[in-house]
């Protein structure tokens, strides 16, 4: 009895694992730090692994002194179209090179790629370089296996989703470097995502006065007057703990305080503080209202803060650093969702979910121009199982595998 095409592209991807790891590896040994964020030595070399393929790749830098502008060092985003024929729609898959730095803590060479027990460790293994791999070699099958004859696939691998995407795909879109018709981007292989959290980050600068801590009240305390800032915004989340989104995945809105420096001594009553904050917003939530509301929070405190007798009112400064508006599904996306719900099924036994996810991701880019959109990519069923943006991170290689499978097999039904 002859094996299906769905088997056909099973066995190519079984065939071919070995290298697909050994790309991934590659992959992981390039290290793209975010920041500093120089990133397009990456690209160049991934565009010269997928060479090897017959995959030729577009480059695509941005402009040097934009990526300075913007607080990262290179950026050179790649497409790779592969056209089948005329009619039929045009698909993009996109993954992410940048990733946060590693931090302390790792067990394993950060940039090693070592498997240990079926598992790859290394930064992006899981989030999201591991989805260069299981795109490129879906889009190998594909063509090894089912050769399409109408539509396309581009590949998109990007390098700003830690800065918000902006000169990412965010880039190539508004340059109209590429209009797909539905898209993947890189995600995990238990669920597929079809919204997600918006996530504003701002600013805040306190200035106070100076003055020797001996004596203290010639000077105005710019950690005292920020932790008087601070303790109003963190009362904010008793309310928002109150909120629940109706998305499957979601719970409620938070505000998380991420960084905070400020003084010059310790003998020194500080002059300045400053410290940076990250609102998520459930894609109910109207994002101007939040920035408004949480604007307001700050200028009240300050106000409401008592500087010691003849000294001036706390100057407060709020700068905007990121607005990335929440992903809401599209009525489109239902032939993604329902291709990869039964082939990951097929494959691994049970349905992924549709859910939404609190992360953000650069999706948000594409629906927000009215392409459809999913996430869903080569990982384990977590965020905390994978230990991204932690020591250690990992990808299960069967999990990539199977993830492979699913893609290539939706992506033959999304083309047929």
């Amino acid at each position: 009895m002859s094996a299906t095409p769905y088997e056909q592209l099973d066995a190519w991807i079984d065939q071919h694992f070995d290298e697909q790891v050994r790309f991934l590896q590659a992959l992981v040994r390039v290290p793209t730090d975010t920041p500093p964020g120089n990133n397009a030595p990456h690209a160049e070399a991934a565009a010269e692994l997928i060479r090897a393929f017959g995959f030729e790749a577009e480059k695509h830098p941005v402009p040097a002194q934009e990526v300075k502008d913007y607080g990262m060092a290179s950026i050179t985003n790649l497409i790779v179209r592969r056209a089948y024929g005329s009619g039929g729609r045009t698909i993009a898959l996109n993954a992410h090179g940048d990733v946060v730095p590693p931090g302390e803590g790792w067990t394993h060479d950060p940039y090693g790629a070592e498997i240990v027990d079926g598992q790859m460790f290394g930064r992006a293994t899981a989030v999201s370089k591991s989805d260069f791999a299981s795109f490129t070699f879906a889009v190998r099958a594909l063509e090894a296996v089912a050769k399409p004859a109408k539509g396309a696939v581009e590949l998109h691998f990007t390098y700003d989703e830690e800065f918000g995407g902006e000169l990412g795909p965010g880039w190539l879109l508004k340059h109209g470097l590429t209009k797909p018709d539905l898209m993947i981007a890189a995600g995990f292989s238990y669920e597929v995502v079809t919204a997600h959290n918006g996530c504003l980050q701002l600013e805040v600068t306190v200035e106070g006065e100076m003055s020797h801590a001996a004596v203290p009240d010639t000077g105005c305390d710019a950690i005292q007057g920020a932790v008087h800032i601070l303790n109003a915004l963190y009362a904010l989340n008793a309310e928002y703990k109150q909120i629940s989104s109706r998305v499957p995945g979601i719970t409620h809105p938070y505000l998380n305080v991420g960084r905070i420096e400020g003084g010059t001594n310790t003998n020194v009553v500080p002059g300045k503080a400053v410290f940076k904050l990250d609102r998520r917003m459930i894609p109910e939530e109207n994002a101007a209202e939040v920035e408004q509301r949480i604007r307001d929070t700050i200028a009240q405190a300050a106000a409401s803060y008592a500087p010691p007798r003849g000294k001036a009112a706390l100057l407060v400064n709020v700068r905007r650093l990121l607005l990335a508006n929440a992903m809401t599904p599209l009525p489109g996306n239902a032939p993604l969702v329902q291709a990869i719900q039964k082939h990951g099924e097929a494959v691994f036994g049970e349905q992924p979910a549709a859910v939404g996810t609190p992360l953000y991701t650069d999706v948000r880019l594409y629906v927000e121009r009215g392409i459809p959109g999913v996430i869903y990519g080569a990982g384990p069923r977590t965020v905390l199982e994978s230990h991204a943006k932690r020591a250690d991170e990992r990808l299960r290689l069967e999990d990539l595998r199977r993830a492979t499978k699913v893609v290539a097999r939706a992506l033959a039904d999304l083309l047929r």
